[in-house]
C-alpha cells in the first residue's frame, strides 16, 4: 500500500552499499540468490522457534531483497534478474507461514494453509496482470525502476515484511495474525482482479 512511497527512501539508504557492491563486481543475481538463502534460513529458524535469529534473517533478506535492485540498477538490469527476484521473493514468502505450521502444527497448520491459499491469490493475480501488461506495453507509472508491471494494493511488500515481524515478535499471535492478514490479502486479490478487468478491457484486443 506505501511501497511507491518508500522506494525513493530506500534507494536512497541502500545507494551507498550499492555502490560499494557494484565497485567489488559483486553482482545483482549473486545477492538475489545470498538473500534467498538467508531468508530460508530465516524460516528455519522459526520452525525450530529461535526468534530472535528467525526475526534478524527475514530482516536481513528484504535488505538484501532491496540492494539487489539497487546493484542492477548500476550494473544494469537484466530480465533474468527481474525473473530471479520476483520469482525467489513469493517462495521466501510462502516459506514464512510454513515455517510456523513445522513449528505447532496443531496451532499454526490451519491458519497457514489459509494464509498460504490468500498469497496464491495475491501472487497470481499480480504475476497474470503482469504477463498479459508486459505483451500489450503497459507500464506501471508508480513503479518505473521494476522489471515488471507492479501493481499495487493493500498488501504490499512492506506490510508483508510488518505482519512477518510481528509475528516473530509474538509468534503465540500467529493464528490471529495469520487470519486477519489472510482477510487483507483476500481483499487485494479481489481489488487486483477489478483492475485487470478493468485496466485490459476490450478496447485491448490480443497482438
Amino acid at each position: 500500500m506505501i511501497d511507491a512511497r518508500l522506494l525513493p527512501i530506500q534507494s536512497a539508504l541502500l545507494a551507498p552499499f550499492a555502490g560499494w557492491c557494484h565497485r567489488r563486481r559483486i553482482s545483482a543475481d549473486a545477492l538475489t540468490l545470498a538473500g534467498f538463502g538467508v531468508g530460508a534460513l530465516g524460516a528455519l529458524a522459526i520452525a525450530l522457534g529461535q526468534w530472535p535469529a528467525a526475526l534478524a534473517l527475514i530482516v536481513a533478506n528484504r535488505i538484501m531483497d532491496g540492494l539487489d535492485g539497487a546493484v542492477a540498477r548500476l550494473n544494469g538490469p537484466t530480465e533474468r534478474g527481474a525473473f530471479l527476484d520476483i520469482a525467489l521473493d513469493f517462495v521466501f514468502y510462502a516459506l514464512v507461514p510454513l515455517g510456523f505450521a513445522l513449528h505447532d502444527p496443531a496451532a499454526n497448520a490451519l491458519p497457514a494453509a489459509i494464509l498460504l491459499a490468500a498469497f496464491i491469490g495475491t501472487g497470481s493475480s499480480f504475476l497474470a496482470l503482469s504477463a498479459v501488461a508486459a505483451r500489450t506495453g503497459i507500464r506501471a507509472a508508480d513503479y518505473p525502476t521494476k522489471g515488471i508491471y507492479y501493481l499495487g494494493g493493500l498488501t504490499e511488500g512492506f506490510e508483508t515484511i510488518a505482519v512477518f515481524v510481528a509475528m516473530c515478535l509474538w509468534p503465540g499471535a500467529f493464528p490471529v495474525l495469520a487470519l486477519i492478514f489472510a482477510a487483507a490479502c483476500a481483499l487485494t486479490t479481489v481489488l487486483r482482479w477489478f483492475a485487470g478487468w478493468s485496466l485490459l478491457g476490450p478496447s485491448r484486443t490480443r497482438p
